[in-house]
């Protein structure tokens, strides 16, 4: 991933598959070893642990909404800024920052690093 422009439509594409809950496609960047940390839970290794994690916690919200506020990329990594929306079952909201950083190998993510605060979300 070499430019800025391919790279801010390649991010902007993983976080619409989130935004919309659509594990399958979230999944569909990943590498099949993905190495994959949501905050303070343990390490998920593998597309398809990281799947049913992932769905997991899709269904325990109705939905979120992130907005990025920069990125920065350098060789095989990306870190990315911003915050993030996510809307409880009572339609109740939760606004925090996040910061992501991706570990990326032949444009799909190796290592998925999200440094978030949730513990307020339930």
């Amino acid at each position: 991933m070499t430019n800025d422009i391919k790279i801010e439509q390649w991010i902007k594409d993983i976080f619409r598959s989130i935004d919309t809950k659509s594990c399958e496609r979230f999944t569909d960047f990943l590498t099949d070893d993905i190495n994959f940390r949501f905050g303070n839970m343990p390490t998920t290794l593998g597309k398809p642990a990281v799947s049913d994690q992932v769905s997991y916690f899709f269904n325990s919200i109705k939905s979120l909404k992130h907005q990025i506020s920069e990125f920065w990329s350098h060789d095989d990594s990306i870190i990315c800024h911003g915050s993030v929306c996510y809307t409880r079952h009572d339609n109740s909201t939760l606004d925090v920052p996040f910061s992501n950083i991706l570990k990326v190998k032949d444009q799909k993510v190796r290592e998925y690093l999200v440094f978030v605060d949730v513990s307020e979300l339930y």
